[in-house]
């Protein structure tokens, strides 16, 4: 198998993102913009990427598995579990699926939650044609709960840093329920923010991962860097 052949630059990078890497599991910090999956756009994914530098860091002549248990939207920044072998993501995509996988994200809001910490319970209804979640009543055709626990961590210069522990994993969840609370994620055109952000994402990040290792059964606990452009939110880290 033939990967393409990544530039100096795209390797040293890639290698500064991995936060955790065994024979079985590799954690990435995503950037916004980056894809896990394929998508009509016809950009690389991340799986295909890390392959190459894999391939190249190992000189592996053979295929390089590199399987997808879960996946963070194209906007989003912050931690995405890959798993390197077909028992690993068996293993990790029910762990997914069951709620044994633990995710914390830290959204940079325009609006301050009150009370400064609670949990969300909505309704969302997922809109194919927008690409788009609505808080709707529970009993329109193809309403499915929504639960996330969050909590203030406090104010930066002009925005609201605020954590978010997901219960239930719906299509933009933590966008559509934070922005329904009053807290518009910065940068998140789609669910109502005021302008976007210079690199096109928004301001959401998988902060935390935490979970059983698939073969190891040891616990693990992971935290991706904030990105540097939320300026602010240094004394939260």
């Amino acid at each position: 198998m033939v990967y393409r052949a990544l530039t100096e630059q795209e390797y040293n990078d890639i290698e500064s993102r991995i936060v955790y890497e065994d024979n079985h599991i590799l954690a990435f910090c995503k950037r916004p913009g980056e894809i896990v999956q394929g998508d009509k756009t016809g950009d690389e994914p991340l799986p295909e990427t890390l392959k190459a530098f894999i391939a190249r860091r190992d000189g592996k002549p053979g295929q390089v598995f590199m399987g997808v248990p879960h996946r963070l939207d194209r906007p989003v920044s912050g931690l995405v579990l890959f798993a390197k072998t077909s028992k690993a993501l068996e293993r990790l995509s029910a762990m997914f699926r069951e709620g044994g996988v633990h995710k914390t994200y830290w959204a940079l809001c325009c609006g301050k939650p009150s009370p400064a910490e609670g949990e969300l319970e909505d309704y969302l209804v997922r809109n194919e044609a927008s690409n788009k979640s609505f808080v709707s009543a529970g009993n329109k055709p193809g309403a499915k709960l929504a639960r996330l626990r969050y909590k203030y961590l406090g104010p930066t210069e002009r925005y609201f840093l605020v954590e978010v522990e997901l219960l239930t994993g719906r299509h933009h969840q933590i966008r559509c329920q934070l922005a329904h609370a009053g807290c518009i994620i910065k940068g998140d055109l789609k669910y109502g923010a005021p302008r976007s952000n210079p690199d096109g994402g928004i301001c959401l990040h998988a902060r935390e991962i935490r979970f059983i290792h698939p073969v190891k059964k040891t616990e693990i606990t992971l935290l991706a860097p904030v990105p540097a452009s939320w300026k602010g939110v240094e004394a939260y880290v």
